[in-house]
């Protein structure tokens, strides 16, 4: 029976022009195949430099959009049919970008812009996107290694490869009987953690203890610590948030999670998983890794380093300070898409046992899984070592990206923002209405306008900043902060690590900052002076 006919892309003159956007004309033909068209090289070819010219267009006018749109909750739903179309229409990926276009880029917050400062980075690069492209095209699924032998050992590779580049132990490496595997996001990486610390634990105590269990972190840990151990099955009045403060630099103290193991231990509980932090989510706090690990041995406590955004800054010889006594911890996490061009998502996450979480994450392998090459050697089947059987390819993109930019590229790409952070810092501090309020230990710098004495001082000054930050943020085309409420204190957070942000986009941001508190003091004023 001949194929129905219905409008296709017309091959032979590719695209036109109306209106001065080119897209390519539909015209009637024969449709291939079932199953052809889906996947035909030359549409591929065709499409993929549509697809190409509209990012690195998007990316040339990035200056245009404002960072965080100016839309309210069901904008983009009610421009859009409420159902999927039944069949094909006509020159419908034509259509769809220029609905990319106009209607979904307009509501998008845009990470990749250069004044985007209110979270930590999303770092982009050329390779780092193609490399996407590059995996998604192959399309693997390498949940064993028979399932894609080269992509279950280039992931072998390329996370010996970063963890040498950020001077991790040798013990949580490959060749130093550790061994790494790459994830989606930190949030993975610290509930794997848990489950292999909790099953190792529930060996030695009797499976029936698991109410007894206790997770530790302190007040500054992201919260993927708390939801992690409530997934694993940890009861929630034995997860202890130990409180940090101002003059430690809000990082945990060894003292304090000494007293509250002990005060566990006297209880009847087991102390089970600490999570340490470097590079806390509100203020960069870096915790004691040596101190806490000690205090940690002392009761068999696996011990997870959250290293999600600070992680990259290892690749400098001048951070390695902040992972001492890093050859006991028995796990550690980094997301590499956030500083380390590697584009989302890409976490590597390392254990010095890693044998600890195929024991609790492995299965036995169905009839399907199993492969005769693989009889006999000691694979890596990556599907043991997280909660998923599918997976992606991530090490081609990673391998791609430090390929092409090397590890001293990868170190300038930090440095480059950690001085534009230095800069910043000096502006705040050189300005006598300003403080900062915790100390810059990388590319984050956390800030507020004092408030003066006679509109209230520290009585308003949370009130004077949650109003300046909406003032910088409501700026046309100016910069886009976040805050966080630390110790009492609301800050602000500028933190400086996009692609494509440079030493004038900081200074634009600075001035916006300085001009909207000079308009907020002089409304104060205002208001002081009718009242008095």
């Amino acid at each position: 029976m001949a194929p129905p006919s219905q409008r296709h892309v017309d091959t032979s003159n590719g695209v036109h022009h109306s209106g001065g956007d080119a897209f390519p004309v539909e015209t009637e033909t024969t449709v291939p195949p079932p199953g052809s068209r889906q996947l035909d090289a030359e549409e591929f070819r065709r499409q993929g430099h549509q697809v190409v010219d509209f990012i690195a267009d998007y990316y040339a006018r990035m200056g245009d959009y404002p960072v965080h749109p100016g839309v309210t909750p069901g904008f983009l739903r009610r421009q859009l049919p409420q159902e999927a179309p039944p069949r094909p229409e006509p020159g419908a990926f034509a259509a769809a970008l220029r609905d990319v276009r106009d209607l979904v880029l307009p509501g998008m917050t845009h990470w990749q812009s250069p004044r985007h400062f209110a979270h930590f980075p999303a770092s982009s690069s050329t390779v780092g996107a193609l490399g996407e492209a590059l995996a998604a095209g192959i399309n693997a699924v390498p949940f064993t290694w028979a399932a894609s032998p080269a992509a279950t050992e280039l992931e072998m590779v390329v996370v010996d490869w970063l963890g040498k580049a950020l001077h991790l132990p040798e013990g949580l490496l490959f060749h130093g009987g550790g061994g790494g595997t790459l994830l989606g996001t930190s949030c993975e990486a610290i509930l794997c953690a848990l489950v292999a610390a909790r099953e190792r634990k529930l060996a030695e105590v009797a499976g029936r203890r698991i109410g007894d269990l206790v997770v530790y972190c302190s007040d500054q840990t992201h919260f993927a610590v708390r939801k992690a151990a409530r997934i694993a099955g940890i009861h929630r009045d034995n997860f202890r948030e130990i409180a940090t403060h101002r003059d430690d630099m809000f990082a945990l103290s060894p003292t304090e999670l000494r007293a509250a193991m002990q005060a566990d231990v006297d209880a009847g509980l087991v102390p089970l998983f600490l999570c340490a932090t470097i590079g806390t989510t509100q203020t960069t706090a870096v915790d004691p890794v040596r101190e806490l690990c000690a205090v940690a041995a002392a009761h068999g406590v696996w011990v997870h380093v959250d290293a999600a955004y600070a992680g990259s800054a290892l690749v400098c010889p001048e951070f390695r300070h902040v992972m001492r006594g890093g050859e006991a911890v028995d796990s550690f996490s980094m997301n590499a898409h956030k500083w380390l061009l590697a584009n989302n998502d890409c976490c590597a996450l390392w254990a010095r046992a890693p044998s600890l979480l195929t024991a609790a994450l492995g299965t036995e392998q169905e009839y399907i899984l199993k492969d005769a090459a693989a009889e006999g050697h000691d694979v890596v089947d990556y599907k043991d070592w997280s909660m998923t059987l599918t997976r992606r390819f991530r090490a081609l993109k990673l391998w791609l990206v430090l390929r092409c930019y090397g590890v001293e590229g990868l170190r300038d790409h930090v440095r480059v923002h950690v001085r534009m952070a230095a800069s910043f810092e000096g502006m705040v501090r050189a300005d006598a209405r300003f403080e900062v309020v915790a100390p810059r230990q990388f590319a984050l710098v956390c800030f507020r306008l004092r408030s003066p004495e006679k509109f209230g001082g520290e009585k308003t000054a949370n009130e004077l900043n949650r109003t300046l930050l909406e003032e910088v943020n409501g700026t046309s085309s100016g910069p886009y902060m976040s805050s966080a409420k630390v110790g009492g204190v609301y800050m602000l957070r500028c933190a400086i690590g996009s692609t494509l942000t440079e030493e004038r986009h900081v200074r634009e941001a600075w001035k916006v900052v300085q001009d909207r508190a000079a308009s907020l003091l002089r409304k104060m004023e205002i208001i002081y002076s009718v009242l008095a």
